[in-house]
């Protein structure tokens, strides 16, 4: 074959890998800024929901190109500056789910670095907020935390339902770290009685006043079944910090919703285990907060990562992920 014949050949051996990174979404690092994104498909479109003053989200009908859709509370409930009096504005780690005609979108209020904080829902009956019927109707408090009365943080919800079809709401940011509750049916409040378990938590150092979160670093669970495991992901390490941001993705599985949570290695999660599937490079320091889309019988992990060459600005990643031997793969290397 001529130097030509070969040009021409490589030529459209990279076309084609272009056109089929484009379709199945390979590598994807899109340029919004969507903080602990939350993702879910309706009918052809794609939403994703970020933190945000009032909650920001975008759409998408081929998860390549996202339109900025606005934010979802133009006005902060009255009840968050009870429980944060010097609320800044930022609604944090939003989470988005489907039930019987409405989305449910769990989220997160607080002061930072304290467990001032609590969890509020929101419910709406469409996410297109062209149409008519599209209004968010706010249900206040879920769950709350006190600094000096409580060891775990009311932030970071996702909505977990269980084979039997039970609801439950996992959370949780350091102090003595992953929480576990169950929702009563309507999803809107918790279950009587109330039923808590701890799903994961890492060492903390012992001394450091209950006030603080101390460095116990895990928080962002987020629970899917598959394979007839439930599989609880985590965020190890620091978000927040730009590109000295050290964010990872660790994941552990247990057979019952209620744990025991267990990594690759066998350590339980309780006991500071996590197999770590998604870790930052020299372009993306640190990835994390992660949720999951299952689409056309595929599973995609969706993440935010600090971009280096932006001077550490958050962007979405949504990266595929392969099974082995029942447990997930992701090639980070895709990232560049």
């Amino acid at each position: 074959m001529t130097n030509m014949g070969l040009l021409k050949k490589r030529f459209y051996v990279l076309l084609v890998l272009g056109l089929l990174q484009s379709k199945i979404g390979i590598t994807q690092v899109y340029n919004i800024r969507a903080h602990d994104p939350s993702i879910i498909k309706t009918d052809s479109i794609y939403y994703i929901f970020a933190t945000g003053p009032g909650i920001f989200f975008w759409s998408s009908t081929d998860r390549q190109h996202w339109q900025f859709r606005g934010k979802i509370f133009n006005r902060t409930p009255d009840w968050v500056y009870h429980i944060v009096p010097d609320f800044g504005g930022d609604m944090w780690a939003p989470d988005i789910s489907y039930y019987r005609g409405k989305y449910y979108l769990f989220y997160a209020v607080s002061k930072f670095e304290r467990n001032t904080s609590a969890i509020g829902l929101a419910t709406n009956v469409t996410l297109n907020p062209e149409d008519k019927n599209y209004y968010w109707d706010d249900h206040g408090i879920i769950v709350q935390s006190i600094p000096g009365r409580d060891m775990w943080n009311a932030i970071d919800p996702n909505l977990a339902v269980d084979r039997q079809g039970i609801p439950w709401l996992v959370f949780g940011s350091f102090w003595d770290g992953i929480k576990l509750v169950k929702l009563d049916t309507s999803r809107t409040r918790l279950a009587k009685p109330e039923e808590w378990y701890t799903l994961a938590s890492r060492y903390r150092t012992y001394g450091i006043a209950d006030t603080l979160p101390g460095d116990g670093a895990i928080e962002a669970p987020y629970i899917i079944y598959r394979n007839g495991y439930y599989y609880l992901f985590v965020s190890f390490d620091y978000c927040c910090r730009g590109v000295k941001s050290n964010y990872k993705v660790a994941v552990g599985r247990a057979k019952n919703i209620i744990g025991p949570y267990i990594d690759k290695s066998g350590k339980l999660m309780t006991d500071g285990g996590g197999t770590v599937i998604v870790e930052g490079n020299e372009n993306f320091p640190g990835l994390g907060h992660n949720s999951i889309l299952h689409d056309q019988g595929k599973d995609y992990i969706v993440t935010h990562a600090y971009d280096a060459k932006k001077n550490g600005l958050p962007q979405l990643v949504i990266l595929p992920i392969k099974w082995e031997n029942d447990w997930p793969i992701v090639n980070t290397d895709l990232l560049k």
